[in-house]
């Protein structure tokens, strides 16, 4: 007879707690952030992944390595600015930059839906390559299935990343600081309001193209200028609002903003104010936040307007030196409020 180890885990989360409607939906709000929290937090957790981070800080033979992995299911598959196979290396590129890695070679698995047609996928196909070849990463490996007709929307990507951490460099929510400047590279909401344009056959009289762009460049220029960097998050789903959230309530610090501080274009800001959004919670996907040393917030902000993925960065807000782990924002009138996780998403299926 053989021994058997037998594993049960119950369930921490009442499944009525969390309505089909919001799962269908996707991540970046409230719900979602407490699905990953107390279910895939409860099962999988370990350092690595209690870090909550981008990604995965490993080390292994001395080499410090980033990891990490996202799936694209963005609905149109083409959009102003991008499509699914630039944003898929873009977003995992990315994420290995917000956690100070050097990006460097990248998996993708391609989920087909059965009818897709050859020309359209050789077009992603491309569209990957060259955003890889300007990533300066290699895609070594990955995967294809094919799934019935009407069951796949076409295409679906993964890609998983890995990257080289300096010796030293240790980036992350845990080293947010009292005093710390908090800038953003650039405008925000672009990426949210380019894709429900296409998506509603929206027109408004300027184009409002995505910011889909990899920012390993605009982060590394940073680390060449000395400037002393604590934290980075880049602001995709849940966009500005939801990254200084979770780097707030994970490290324990207060974050204070200043709204007429952060740069939204008058276009994304007129467009908002047709749809109903906040531009503060509207997805991007070529901008980040970034928490650095107060002395170096100034210099920080220079280097960032110096490249070209950074000209209309911004300093927006310092930490705080309470221990309630909230995001304050003082308005253009002069009142401060709480910034929270949005009950569900704004937008869904934009990356």
């Amino acid at each position: 007879m053989t021994n058997q180890t037998s594993f049960s885990l119950t369930c921490p989360i009442p499944i009525s707690d969390y309505p089909t409607v919001q799962l269908a939906h996707g991540g970046g709000g409230r719900l979602m952030n407490q699905l990953i929290e107390r279910m895939f937090g409860a099962a999988f957790g370990n350092p690595a992944l209690d870090a909550r981070h981008d990604g995965a800080l490993l080390e292994m033979a001395g080499t410090r390595l980033a990891f990490t992995t996202d799936s694209f299911v963005v609905k149109p598959r083409f959009f102003p600015g991008g499509d699914i196979g630039s944003l898929a290396i873009h977003g995992t590129v990315n994420d290995l930059a917000m956690c100070g890695a050097r990006p460097l070679y990248l998996s993708a698995g391609f989920v087909l839906e059965e009818g897709l047609a050859m020309e359209e996928l050789w077009r992603i196909v491309q569209s990957m390559q060259a955003a890889a070849a300007e990533a300066g990463v290699q895609i070594v490996t990955g995967d294809t299935k094919v799934v019935d007709r009407g069951k796949g929307d076409g295409i679906y990507i993964n890609t998983s990343g890995i990257g080289l951490v300096a010796e030293g460099r240790t980036i992350g929510p845990s080293q947010v600081q009292p005093g710390d400047a908090v800038l953003v590279s650039g405008d925000i909401g672009r990426h949210g309001i380019a894709i429900m344009a296409v998506r509603e056959g929206l027109e408004f009289e300027s184009a409002i193209e995505s910011d889909s762009a990899c920012v390993a460049g605009a982060v590394q220029a940073l680390f060449d200028g000395g400037v002393a960097v604590h934290c980075l998050r880049d602001m995709t789903r849940g966009g500005m609002a939801s990254a200084l959230v979770e780097i707030a309530s994970t490290s324990g610090r207060r974050v204070h903003i200043h709204e007429t501080a952060i740069p939204v274009r008058q276009e994304v800001r007129g467009a908002c104010e047709i749809l109903g959004l906040d531009p503060l919670y509207v997805a991007n996907e070529g901008r980040f936040v970034a928490f650095v040393a107060a002395e170096d917030g100034e210099k920080a902000l220079a280097i960032l307007r110096g490249h070209p993925l950074g000209q209309g960065a911004a300093l927006v807000g310092t930490v705080g030196t309470q221990s309630d782990g909230l995001v304050t924002m003082r308005s253009a009138i002069g009142a401060t409020r709480i910034v929270d996780l949005l009950s569900g998403e704004q937008l869904p299926r934009i990356c």
